[in-house]
C-alpha cells in the first residue's frame, strides 16, 4: 500500500516556475515507478511525466517536454515535478500516481495502469 500526498501548487504568472512534490508513505516506495498527471476543468486527465523506480528513465509527452522535469529521491520517499516556462494551458489539478512498472509506448500515459493516486495540488497560471 502506498499513500501519496502532493504539495507545491499555487498561482503563478506565465513564464514562472513551480516545483511540485509528492510524498509517499510506505517502505515500498522505491519499488514503484511514479507518474504525474493533470486534469483541467472540462478536460480529460492528461499524462505529464513518469520515472522508473531508480530514476534512470523518464517519459514526457510533447506538450511538456523540455519544460518539465520529473525526479525522485527514494531516501526521502518523494517524487518531484519541476515545471519551467509555465503557460496558462498548464493550469490544472496535478496528481502523482504509483505503478509497479513502466513500459514503452502509450502504456505509461494510461491512468488505469497506475495503482495509487494522490488527492492533487492545484496549479494556476495567469497570462
Amino acid at each position: 500500500q502506498v499513500q501519496l500526498v502532493e504539495s507545491g501548487g499555487g498561482l503563478v504568472q506565465a513564464g514562472d516556475s513551480l516545483r511540485l512534490s509528492c510524498a509517499a508513505s510506505g517502505r515500498t516506495f522505491s519499488s514503484y515507478a511514479m507518474g504525474w498527471f493533470r486534469q483541467a476543468p472540462g478536460k480529460e486527465r492528461e499524462f505529464v511525466a513518469a520515472i522508473t523506480w531508480n530514476g534512470g528513465v523518464t517519459y514526457y509527452p510533447d506538450s511538456v517536454k523540455g519544460r518539465f522535469t520529473i525526479s525522485r529521491d527514494n531516501a526521502k520517499n518523494t517524487v518531484y515535478l519541476q515545471m519551467n516556462s509555465l503557460k496558462p494551458d498548464d493550469t490544472a489539478l496535478y496528481y502523482c500516481a504509483a505503478t509497479p512498472t513502466l513500459r514503452s509506448g502509450a502504456y505509461n500515459s494510461m491512468g488505469r495502469n497506475y495503482n495509487y493516486w494522490g488527492q492533487g495540488t492545484q496549479v494556476t497560471v495567469s497570462s
